[in-house]
């Protein structure tokens, strides 16, 4: 295993809280193992990135395949709503990152492979909603840029269990490392005596004293 990412994706209240214009059944099922996997990740110090979904208020710059649902929604996702802030259980701490996109991919005419690459990452761990769309086209795309990939089955979701099922089905057969969160975790390295996100909050709060 070389230098490890972990990509949260899309896990913002429109696609998460019951009722929302975009919900996914079970996000908040899927939520409660990513959280498993982000505070391991935590503890041994890997890079974390928060993806997330935007749209302008006037729909102009949504999906043609998801227009008609964001126009009976009245909107969705618009930048400073509640909707298209991350749940709570998942919000980023300092030293974390945010990426926001406009499509499917977590990469497409996105900064996230420079930034993965500034960072040393060879290999991502991709959480999130929902399977067949944005978890599936950053797989195929993180592929595609010759980075390792390994899928959290059960840190990840679409709207009924079949779809997803039948997703990973298909990853798993182009390559792709599926895990549950608990193999995930028993994975890494026993983590660091101190905690190294803490030491670098505490050494920078130093330099600014």
């Amino acid at each position: 295993m070389g230098k490890t990412a972990l990509l949260i994706i899309d896990m913002q209240n429109d696609f998460c809280l019951p009722g929302a214009p975009f919900e996914v059944s079970g996000a908040l099922k899927v939520a409660a193992k990513i959280k498993e996997a982000l505070e391991a990740c935590r503890k041994n110090g890997l890079p974390i990135v928060h993806v997330i979904r935007h749209y302008r208020p006037d729909g102009s710059d949504v999906e043609i395949t998801r227009y008609e649902a964001f126009l009976n929604a009245g909107g969705a996702l618009i930048p400073g709503s509640k909707g298209a802030k991350i749940i709570e259980e998942l919000k980023p701490i300092e030293g974390e990152y945010l990426i926001v996109k406009q499509r499917w991919s977590a990469f497409f005419q996105t900064e996230l492979d420079i930034l993965l690459k500034r960072l040393g990452v060879d290999q991502v761990v991709i959480t999130g909603v929902q399977t067949p769309n944005c978890i599936r086209g950053t797989v195929w795309d993180a592929n595609s840029l010759d980075y390792e990939v390994i899928v959290l089955t059960d840190g990840t979701g679409a709207k009924t269990p079949e779809v997803h099922e039948a997703n990973l089905f298909d990853m798993k057969n182009i390559g792709v490392k599926l895990m549950t969160t608990e193999e995930f975790i028993k994975s890494l390295p026993a983590p660091p005596k101190e905690n190294l996100i803490a030491k670098i909050r505490g050494d920078i709060e130093k330099k600014k004293e």
